[in-house]
């Protein structure tokens, strides 16, 4: 097996979701990267919920202090049309 390939088995097999303040940092590195637009739009969610749009794809994204577990996380990276590997 690959360096990488063992790297990257680690990382995704690692059950540690991430918050959803670290999520934004990621999909804004990932962002400049690609050269997507990214913005928040915190007036588009109830309470600290706040709609997130990268390129021309969003997804709704709950409190920022809070953590994101691995089902959600791949719910809206599927909503983003990104690979959760694309934010590590």
């Amino acid at each position: 097996m690959s360096a990488l390939r063992l790297v990257l088995r680690t990382i995704l097999s690692y059950d540690r979701g991430m918050t959803g303040s670290e999520l934004l940092r990621r999909l804004k590195r990932l962002a400049r990267r690609r050269g997507l637009d990214f913005r928040e739009a915190m007036e588009r969610g109830k309470g600290s919920h706040r709609t997130v749009y990268l390129g021309d794809r969003f997804t709704v994204l709950k409190d920022p202090r809070k953590e994101i577990g691995r089902g959600l996380l791949r719910a809206m990276c599927r909503q983003l049309g990104i690979d959760e590997r694309d934010l590590y």
